[in-house]
């Protein structure tokens, strides 16, 4: 730990040097406009052990008390710590082994192989901002960029009715990104892995669903009756230049939404004797420019996702998990083929994962997670002559496996140092079975799939 906190030290000179101070006076803004006068945590300020929300005592996978705190806008307090802030930190470090190294370093100022680093140091306001507005609003250093930029952001108004008869819990969220405001952790913000290597090779595939993080400003209203049914639905629009500047999201090469992107999520849910179970729909649409060039008319995306989750949670000594995903993109690159950008005007991709995990008394894990991805190859898009990140085939195809084992020796009771530090150690390993289209030499110089296996050590401190 002493360890990580000297690197952020050092480098968080460098990054307040190096980027734009606004992040953190919009913050603090934020927070002086607040009637509070201390520093907790979720659990702090609801007088609850972080198992009551968290399973495996750390980490987006939530209990259904966990769903309802969010569901209700962070505004669940103990009457005790009414005026306490609900403000709280976390940095993570690493260690990271790849079976192949990169020859020209990992990333900048990094060897080969073998690298340690402070992945990311984060300052969270995430609690109650009046009687009905909640707010989970993060601000993040990226130890291996050197850059500090606004996170996931999520700002609710919640409230409670009825209909029918029956409880109607409703909302507004206003956020940064698509499904951060989701209940659920098989989205692609709050899914497996919980954390990953940044030193690591990564698949060049990905859907814009997954893609649009930080970059974007959305609004999206939300229902859940009896219980039982959740309805949400809502829309994003591209942040300006000078807003993605100012937060240090900019991307010069980041697909443009043109107007505003439709986004929905349904799902229904059931808890029976600690037995819970829920299925679910999500996606969105969306009209793009593609790398933000302008004259040629635009792409359009559309997302359809699926997903399923089961908790067993009868006996809080053994919890078992599994989780299903699934998201089918359609493509029409109409501009994309003008531009010299796509090779074809209609394609498609998919993405599969899922997971299974089981939890020894809320303190040791065990997460196994397959990850797929498929579709239609494109020898301009996909195609590339780049060692390592490069693919010859011109197919956007992987397949993963990945094995997680985790310990977290706090955060199971409310006493002072459970509620103001909680900590994860973690050894996670995975294993390609294809990259980037290939098994054997995928990227045209000589590099095997199983080249990019990785070994990742973590530390993840919160406070």
């Amino acid at each position: 730990i002493g360890y990580i906190v000297y690197l952020f030290r050092w480098n968080a000179m460098i990054a307040f040097r190096n980027t734009i101070p606004s992040v953190l006076v919009l913050l603090a803004i934020f927070l002086l406009s607040t009637e509070v006068s201390a520093l907790p945590s979720f659990s702090r300020q609801a007088g609850e052990p972080c198992t009551a929300c968290h399973v495996q005592a750390f980490g987006p996978s939530l209990t259904p008390e966990g769903r309802n705190f969010k569901l209700n806008g962070y505004r669940e307090i103990d009457k005790e710590n009414a005026k306490v802030i609900p403000l709280s930190a976390m940095v993570r470090g690493s260690f990271t082994n790849t079976q192949s190294g990169q020859p020209d370093g990992a990333a900048d100022r990094f060897g080969s192989n073998n690298n340690a680093t402070m992945d990311e140091a984060a300052l969270f306001y995430a609690g109650r901002v009046t009687s009905k507005v909640g707010a989970f609003v993060e601000t993040a250093y990226d130890g291996v960029e050197r850059k500090l930029a606004l996170g996931h952001t999520d700002i609710r108004f919640a409230d409670q009715a009825r209909l029918a008869g029956k409880q109607l819990a409703y909302g507004v969220s206003a956020n940064n990104s698509p499904t951060v405001s989701d209940l659920w952790n098989t989205t692609p913000v709050w899914g497996f892995p919980w954390a990953s290597s940044p030193l690591a090779p990564t698949p060049a595939a990905g859907t814009l669903i997954e893609s649009l993080g930080g970059q974007v400003g959305g609004v999206t209203a939300y229902m859940m009756w009896n219980n039982l049914l959740y309805v949400e639905s809502g829309g994003y629009t591209s942040l300006a230049r000078n807003v993605q500047q100012t937060v240090n999201t900019f991307d010069p090469v980041q697909n443009k939404i043109d107007g505003g992107a439709p986004y929905w999520r349904v799902a229904l849910q059931h808890n029976h004797n600690g037995h819970y179970g829920a299925v679910g729909s999500f996606g969105m649409r969306a009209n793009v420019n593609p790398q933000r060039m302008q004259g040629a008319g635009t792409d359009q995306y559309t997302d359809f996702g699926f997903d399923a989750t089961y908790q067993y949670l009868t006996n809080p000594r053994h919890i078992f998990e599994l989780n299903a995903t699934y998201i089918r993109e359609n493509r029409d690159m109409n501009a994309s083929m003008a531009l010299g950008l796509a090779e074809k005007q209609n394609s498609s991709l998919d993405t599969v994962r899922i997971r299974t995990a089981y939890t020894f008394q809320q303190t040791y894990s065990l997460d196994l997670n397959y990850g797929q991805t498929s579709g239609t190859a494109d020898n301009i898009i996909y195609f590339s002559t780049d060692p390592i990140s490069g693919s010859r085939s011109g197919k956007p195809n992987n397949q993963a496996f990945t094995a997680e084992l985790s310990y977290a020796p706090f955060g199971k009771t409310v006493s002072t140092l459970a509620s103001l530090a909680n900590l994860r150690l973690a050894v996670q390993y995975v294993h390609y079975f294809q990259f980037n289209g290939g098994i054997r030499n995928y990227d045209g110089l000589g590099r095997n799939a199983v080249g990019n296996d990785t070994l990742y050590l973590s530390g993840w401190l919160a406070f």
